[in-house]
Formats: structure tokens, sequence, C-alpha cells
């Protein structure tokens, strides 16, 4: 009984009343209300959640990595983290194309674009974006939160502290700590979390009524239906894969998912999805290394939204996309997922980047613009799953799949 009511009043469950209040009464307050009082509410939320990220990160790498003692072992893990996210954002960006192809969003809309217009996003070259890896400055990439530069310094910082042998221990028990320190900083912003949720909520609903919702609702049901299938045929079968019940997996990254739906930004669920990952069974090293990495690259629901929206792009300018130029998208989808930063809306700034590789007309980005904070609830909460699962799949691997257990003393 105790267990039924607990989860009731627990705070998973507290955040979807945030939500569920949010939706009624952003359904009946004006806009203005709602950006002069609710909407700092959840911009408190995101700040605060925010604020903990970069030391949460620089921590728990330096110490796992230190941990991890050696190059081959790192460089063990990286491959398979960076191979799983290819892999999945590919067959993310493939499900995209084909749902959009079946469900044809854009068939039969009749949506002036007279007078819209976007800009493109012009793409840095490969050895630009190899180079921006590496920061002049170390402080600047912390204060700036450039989530790469940061994993790279705190990975090579951690490797020389290991090499350092039983001279270093004491440096690495102090960032194990202050990893610590910085996960109980983390519980306690969640107690906050069900009125920063519901702040975001109600803003998001006066901005985005149904009047803007309905001549696009199949574009909205299409990025749903896709991301649904995408979920189902890949990251459930996995679950099962590395021994997790699927109820598990769920139950356990509910609160950074339902972070990630209400702020559309990734890099504001990743302390909770750092934590989720570890008490589901992940490694600390690992963990601190594939949810930070796969918070700046691993975009799956980013992917399956540039597939679909230019599908549905296409066919509202009446263009048919050949094989070659779908292909074109998945191989775009993948590498413009790349460059997709952790925040708020930079998913459509990326999407320019595959409308100009296929000839799409980029004022359908501006028509898109009108719902994508609703496709980026939807592509967001994915991205931030599949860097949760891929911590676990990474240590299940490694064979350290809960073998570790979070200290007591990170709880609130």
């Amino acid at each position: 009984m105790s267990a039924k009511k607990s989860f009731w009043v627990g705070l998973p469950m507290q955040m979807m009343y945030g939500l569920v209040l949010g939706v009624i009464v952003g359904s009946i307050v004006s806009s203005e209300f709602a950006t002069t009082y609710l909407q700092p509410l959840g911009q408190l939320f995101i700040r605060l959640i925010r604020m903990v990220v970069v030391p949460l990160v620089v921590a728990t790498l330096i110490a796992g990595s230190a941990g991890l003692g050696n190059a081959s072992k790192i460089g063990s893990i990286a491959v398979k983290t960076i191979l799983f996210f290819a892999v999945t954002t590919a067959i993310a960006v493939t499900i995209g194309l084909v749902v959009a192809n079946v469900m044809t969003p854009g068939v039969g809309l009749t949506i002036s674009v007279e007078g819209l217009k976007a800009k493109a996003a012009a793409a840095p070259a490969l050895s630009q974006v190899l180079l921006e890896i590496v920061p002049i400055n170390p402080i600047e990439a912390f204060a700036k939160g450039n989530m790469l530069q940061v994993i790279f310094f705190s990975i090579f910082f951690g490797f020389c502290v290991s090499l350092m042998g039983d001279s270093a221990k004491m440096l690495t028990d102090f960032f194990q700590k202050v990893g610590d320190v910085m996960i109980r900083m983390t519980n306690y912003i969640m107690l906050y979390a069900p009125i920063g949720v519901f702040g975001l909520i109600a803003y998001t609903v006066t901005r985005h009524g149904l009047a803007v919702l309905l001549p696009l609702g199949k574009l909205i049901l299409t990025a749903f239906v896709a991301t649904a299938i995408f979920v189902a045929v890949t990251y459930l079968p996995l679950v099962k894969v590395i021994g997790l019940k699927i109820s598990t997996f769920l139950k356990g990254a509910f609160e950074p998912w339902l972070i990630g739906f209400t702020t559309c930004s990734s890099a504001a669920a990743l302390a909770v999805n750092l934590e989720s990952a570890r008490k589901m069974g992940a490694s600390r090293a690992i963990a601190s290394f594939a949810i930070p990495l796969g918070n700046t690259i691993n975009m799956n629901g980013t992917s399956i939204y540039m597939g679909v929206t230019a599908v549905f792009a296409a066919e509202v300018f009446g263009i048919d996309l050949t094989l070659t130029q779908q292909f074109e998208i998945v191989l775009m989808g993948v590498l413009a997922a790349v460059g997709t930063a952790g925040v708020p809306g930079a998913g459509l700034i990326m999407t320019t980047l595959v409308f100009t590789e296929v000839g799409i007309p980029l004022e359908a980005v501006a028509l898109i613009a009108g719902i994508d904070r609703i496709l980026d609830m939807i592509r967001t909460s994915v991205n931030i799953l599949g860097d949760n699962l891929t911590a676990l799949v990474v240590s299940k691997s490694e064979g350290v799949l809960g073998k570790e257990k979070m200290d007591e003393d990170t709880q609130i």
C-alpha cells in the first residue's frame, strides 16, 4: 500500500501533475500573462538544472577516466559509444523517411508560403569541426558550455591523472566527491521540477494553441508515429538484449525524458539523465562519457524529425524526392545531427542543411517553425532516451552493467 501511495505522490507523478495543470492553465490565461508570470517559473528551472551540468560532467569524467586506467580501455568505450550513435542515427532518419512516405503529411495541404523566408545554415568544414573539439582555453569552454571541448579536456585530464598512479589518488577521490556533490545538488533542484514543468508547459500552450496545431496536425502525427516505431523496433529490443525489463527502463528514464519533453533541451536533462543511467546499472565512467557525448552528437529524435520534415516540405512544394535524394537525406541527417546543439530549436536550424542539399526551398523551414516547439518536444525526449540506453548498452558490452552502485550519500 505504501509503495502504491508513494508512486502517486512521487516526483515523477508530481511532474506529470505539473504538466497536466500547465496545459489546463495555459489554455485559459492570456499569452501576456503566461509570458510575465509563468514563463519565468520554467526558465528558472532550466537555469538551475543547467547550472550543474558542466561541473558534474567535468568531475565525473575526470574521476571516471582516471579510474579506467589505460588508453585502450578508454578507446574501446569510445569506439563502441560512437558506433552505437552512428548506427541508431542512420536507422532513425531512415524510419522517419519511410513513415513520412507512407503517411504523406504534406499531400493535399494548402498553406500559403508567400512571404515566408528562412536563412540557410552553412555547414562547417570537417577539419574545422575536428579542430573545434580541442579547446584553446578550457575555462572558456566551461563558461560557454561547449560540451565537446569540455569532454575532450576532462577525458585527457583524467587519463593523465591515471598515469600518475597512487600519487594522484587524492585528486581522483576529490573529483569523485565533487561529482557526488553535484548529483546531490541535482536531487535538490529536482524538487522544484513540478513547478518548472508547469510554467514551461503553460507558456507553451499559450504560444502554440490549436489554431496553430490543426493545419499541420498530420505532420505532428507523422513525427510522433515515426518516433514511436523507432523506439519500439530499436530501443526496446536492446533493453531486453542487455537483460533489463522494458518497464524498468521506461520507469528509470522517465524523469530525464519528461525534463527533455518539457524543456526541449537535452542539456537541461543531462544531469538527471546521468543519474538515471547509473541507477539502472551503468558504470560511473561509461555513463559519464556516453551521456555528455550523446548530448552533443547522438540526436536520433532530431534525425527522425529531419527525415519527416524533408518529405513534408517536398510534398508541399510538389517536389518528387528520388531514392538518391532520400539517401542523401539519410547521410545529411546523420552529419547534421552531430552538429546539433542540445538547446531548444537547434534542430530547426540544422534542417536548412538537409533542405539545401536536396533542393527544397527554405521557405518550408519558416512554415515548420510555427509548430517546431511541439516537434522539438518529441525529438528531444527521444534523444535523451538514446543517451541513457547507450550508457547501459556499452556498460553491458564491457561487462560492468549492474556492478556499481551509486553512493547513498548522493541521495536526498
